[in-house]
């Protein structure tokens, strides 16, 4: 029989190492509506916090398991699914007053880069569109969770969180009430926390 030469064994190899670059090649992963959301809280009156959350969050993930240079992440939220638990705050909420929903109905997300942090996460930056404003961010993201099987037995799953704080005057979202001890009703910092579960394209 006859043997391989040098030259077909370094064919061999390139197109072996060709193929093992295409399969870990990065995939879309489709934001999965039914069980993401965006959820936030704020200080009210300097002694609690009110919790709420967007239920509509789409977009899409492009991610490749430990190369994050090439992670992107865009992202949309349909602000009329606001829901802090309370009828009468979450039309406050989606008034002129606060978000204004009517001119405003979305917030974007468009990251910009990802590295590795000092721990186990990754700071994702991007720009942050909301109110009609866009602010420079930085997600802190933690580690994504392993893929997982859906329940089709072919849907393949994985999980993404992170979280961020803002300022929401950055946003224009200035309206606030003062108390008698001078102190305002809203806290100015808004802690936010992205929990998106996708599916592969």
């Amino acid at each position: 029989m006859r043997t391989m030469g040098r030259a077909g064994v370094a064919l061999a190899a390139m197109l072996a190492m060709g193929a093992a670059t295409m399969a870990a090649q990065a995939h879309d992963w489709v934001i999965d509506k039914n069980h993401s959301e965006a959820d936030f809280s704020v200080k009210h009156m300097g002694v609690g916090t009110v919790h709420g959350s967007f239920h509509a969050v789409t977009g899409v993930v492009h991610f490749e398991a430990g190369n994050p240079n090439v992670w992107t992440v865009e992202a949309t939220i349909d602000m009329n699914s606001l829901d802090t638990g309370v009828a009468a705050r979450d039309n406050d909420l989606k008034s002129a007053r606060f978000f204004d929903v009517a001119q405003y109905p979305t917030m974007t997300f468009k990251s910009t880069s990802v590295k590795k942090d000092a721990g186990v996460g990754y700071d994702v930056k991007g720009d942050l569109t909301m109110h009609g404003v866009t602010k420079p961010v930085v997600l802190i993201m933690e580690p994504p969770a392993g893929e997982e099987v859906g329940m089709d037995a072919k849907s393949v799953h994985r999980g993404f969180v992170a979280t961020t704080t803002v300022n929401r005057k950055d946003f224009g979202l200035t309206w606030n009430g003062m108390l008698k001890s001078g102190d305002a009703v809203i806290s100015d910092q808004v802690k936010i926390e992205l929990d998106v579960e996708a599916v592969e394209k």
